[in-house]
């Protein structure tokens, strides 16, 4: 149903789906940029729906109770509990490690912005996620411009972060947001 439903949707919208996700990756922290628009996730989970990929994103634990935890689900949320352990909260980036150690196929999506508006230094957070869980690094698009939804090339995190994260935003540069001014320069 959301296969179809999605689809509709992204025709309805103009938009065309591009995807090159090498078949032997089950593991992944799948990036999504530029994000300036709260219609990114509309696009971006139909995208997915589409392409049959079973991204997921986190959210606090607490969110899924009740009717919530329906919907979030259905959309591919993964819930969160960074409650102290041993006296000690968890930092996001060792929970979501932990999330990939407990799983063997597991897509995170990511929006490495942190924000929808323009950050000229990305948060590293999605970064050591993937140094951490050993998982490739997917570059996830939305190209306004051209109105092509997709995924780019993947990345190691291996190596010098700030020059492999400079590599990835030359990936992007090209690509426009809804809002191109708040994207990667």
């Amino acid at each position: 149903m959301a296969y179809y439903l999605s689809k509709f949707i992204l025709w309805l919208g103009g938009w065309k789906v591009s995807a090159k996700i090498p078949q032997n990756i089950k593991k992944a922290v799948m990036i999504a940029a530029p994000h300036t628009s709260n219609w990114d996730f509309v696009w971006t989970r139909a995208t997915f729906f589409v392409l049959k990929i079973p991204v997921r994103f986190t959210v606090k634990i607490e969110l899924l109770k009740g009717p919530l935890k329906w919907i979030l689900n259905s959309l591919g949320a993964i819930g969160i509990d960074r409650t102290p352990k041993l006296g000690k909260k968890q930092s996001m980036t060792e929970a979501m490690v932990q999330l990939f150690n407990k799983r063997d196929e597991l897509i995170i999506l990511v929006t490495p912005e942190g924000t929808r508006s323009y950050q000229p230094e990305w948060k590293t957070g999605f970064y050591r996620v993937a140094e951490g869980a050993k998982v490739p690094i997917l570059c996830g698009y939305l190209d306004y411009k051209n109105k092509i939804a997709g995924v780019g090339p993947a990345f190691d995190a291996i190596g010098n972060m700030d020059d492999n994260i400079e590599k990835i935003k030359d990936f992007y540069r090209p690509i426009k947001g809804k809002y191109p001014e708040k994207g990667v320069l």
